[in-house]
């Protein structure tokens, strides 16, 4: 009994201890776009937990974070230090936070089709870029 114990609560340990462990991701989107809610399911189903604001101005929060005009989508998230702009997919994310790069955050400029939240009669290929407050920019992921 006693291995069988201390068996769970390693494993329960493990699973709030890990990298891969959602974390609570704040969103900031205007109340009548349907993609936004979408990306919000898509968070959710990956295992996030989302904290969804609908904002008259999303723009606001975009320059209050450091996302540039050409980095912007419909749509703004905190997540664990890093910023998250538009359609970036959940696992995209989770490698963000496991590897924790020195960068301000996440994009995925405009509104690909095909990306979480954008799913449709087709799928664009789009790219998600790493950005710093400096104005670096890198991809970190192609889909």
């Amino acid at each position: 009994m006693r291995k069988l114990t201390l068996f769970v609560l390693v494993t329960a340990m493990l699973f709030v201890l890990s990298p891969g462990h959602a974390s609570e991701i704040t969103v900031y989107k205007a109340a009548t776009c349907g993609c936004c809610n979408k990306w919000v399911d898509h968070l959710e189903r990956a295992g996030f937990t989302v904290k969804a604001h609908n904002v008259v101005d999303v723009v606001e929060y975009k320059i209050r974070h450091g996302v540039s005009p050409e980095l912007g989508s419909c749509h703004t998230a905190l997540v664990d230090g890093y910023v998250i702009e538009g359609h970036v997919p959940a696992d995209d994310i989770k490698r963000l936070l496991k590897e924790r790069p020195v960068a301000t955050g996440l994009a995925v400029p405009a509104m690909p089709m095909g990306s979480p939240g954008m799913e449709g009669h087709r799928k664009d290929d789009y790219e998600v870029v790493l950005f710093g407050r400096d104005g670096s920019r890198k991809v970190f992921a192609r889909h």
